[in-house]
């Protein structure tokens, strides 16, 4: 109702100024009936305001849908109204969201065979990498550059196993499972997933994790973000040998908190608003050229998706925490 009057307000107006121009035109040629006048400025708006009922009664749909946002394309198509306004609106939403459905139907067809081909590309790059590996594995003891080729090949592996987990973000509904899920377990797999890691760094791990402490969430998307936090706090504090890194979890209110430490070079006051845009590697990227700033921006992005909170607390020159809060 409201864009109706918001509409007509100015013809209204218009159709007042014209009727009392005609009364001011007689009136000046010497008719002075204004009895006569009155009555033919009162029939005249009677019949406009028979005109302005008719207009609200056959676009009334059209005024309503007008008047209220759309959450959906299809919400507007179809407008079965006999009025010409309405019906070519109807006819013009019509066809514009066919381009759009197609268009969008396209788009959505090149990013599943993208997914596709990521997936078997991955695949596929884990068989040399096994290759590699398998060479070396008997090898590393007597020669330091099989040791080497080792280490280049878990930080490929784990290149790859990133790229896997950000391609199954795109179907995380149908991948997402939820089990009760071992805090500890899931952090001696991290740890053991990172153990090369651990040793070239120079970086030992502390587990201070009850094994009775048990969340509901999904083992493999837990583990690839231990992964993740464990190769971020392994990275970031191998400056200097013997340094720690504590993965820990208790029990609080209503919920199981689990932490990840480090004893490393921390993160700078200025960068702790930013560590969960994508690609931003903030001043420490620049002295660790391994970063890509797309780890914590992943963890966040999954732990959002599991409904778990991230909190991250960190000092330059000591180290940073991470905490992850599992509801109960």
């Amino acid at each position: 109702m409201k864009l109706f009057i918001k509409e007509h307000i100015v013809l209204t107006c218009w159709v007042i100024v014209v009727l009392l121009t005609v009364v001011a035109v007689f009136w000046y040629d010497g008719y002075d009936h204004w009895l006569t006048a009155t009555y033919a400025v009162s029939l005249g708006l009677v019949l406009y305001a028979a005109y302005l009922i008719y207009r609200y009664l056959s676009h009334r749909m059209f005024y309503s849908r007008m008047s209220h946002r759309m959450n959906d394309l299809k919400e507007f198509v179809p407008l079965n109204e006999p009025a010409p306004l309405p019906q070519a609106l109807s006819e013009l939403l019509d066809s514009q969201y066919g381009h759009y459905y197609a268009h969008l139907h396209r788009l959505e067809q090149r990013q599943q065979e993208y997914l596709t081909f990521m997936n078997q590309w991955v695949h596929q790059m884990k068989t040399p990498l096994s290759v590699i590996e398998l060479t070396v594995e008997d090898q590393e003891d007597e020669d330091p550059r099989f040791i080497s080729i080792r280490e280049e090949a878990d930080q490929m592996r784990r290149g790859l196993e990133t790229v896997l987990y950000m391609a199954r973000l795109e179907t995380f509904e149908q991948d997402f499972s939820v089990e009760p899920v071992s805090l500890k377990t899931a952090g001696e797999e991290a740890i053991h997933e990172l153990k090369r890691f651990f040793i070239r760094n120079h970086v030992y791990p502390e587990m201070k994790i009850d094994s009775a402490l048990v969340v509901q969430s999904d083992a493999k998307w837990i583990r690839f973000v231990l992964v993740q936090l464990l190769s971020n706090a392994i990275k970031y504090s191998s400056g200097g040998n013997g340094q720690k890194v504590t993965i820990q979890a208790y029990e609080a209110t209503r919920s199981i908190i689990l932490e990840v430490k480090d004893q490393g070079v921390g993160i700078p006051k200025s960068d702790l608003n930013r560590v969960y845009q994508p690609f931003f590697t903030g001043e420490n990227g620049r002295h660790f050229k391994e970063s890509t700033g797309m780890g914590l921006y992943i963890v966040k992005d999954v732990l959002t998706r599991m409904n778990h909170r991230i909190d991250l607390t960190s000092i330059q020159g000591e180290g940073t925490t991470v905490t992850i809060t599992f509801e109960i």
